[in-house]
């Protein structure tokens, strides 16, 4: 998620707990979209966008806070 943002990434795991529950929440979520995708895991249809719904989500909401970094830090 965000690759090109290794390095803020990398330090907002350490500095914000908040981050890195929704970082580690979306890599979670990830790996079991990919599970379904693969049909290593079985899961309705519904099940699946509610769960890439969510993933959207956090994603953002860790952009915003990368971005809000950027900004602190004159980055």
């Amino acid at each position: 998620m965000l690759h090109e943002y290794r390095d803020i990434i990398s330090k907002l795991k350490v500095e914000d707990a908040h981050f890195a529950k929704i970082f580690d929440r979306h890599n979670e979520l990830d790996e079991i979209v990919q599970e379904v995708e693969e049909g290593r895991k079985a899961m309705d249809d519904f099940e699946l966008e509610k769960l890439k719904k969510e993933k959207l989500k956090l994603k953002d909401e860790a952009y915003a806070m990368i971005i809000k970094y950027k900004k602190e830090h004159n980055l």
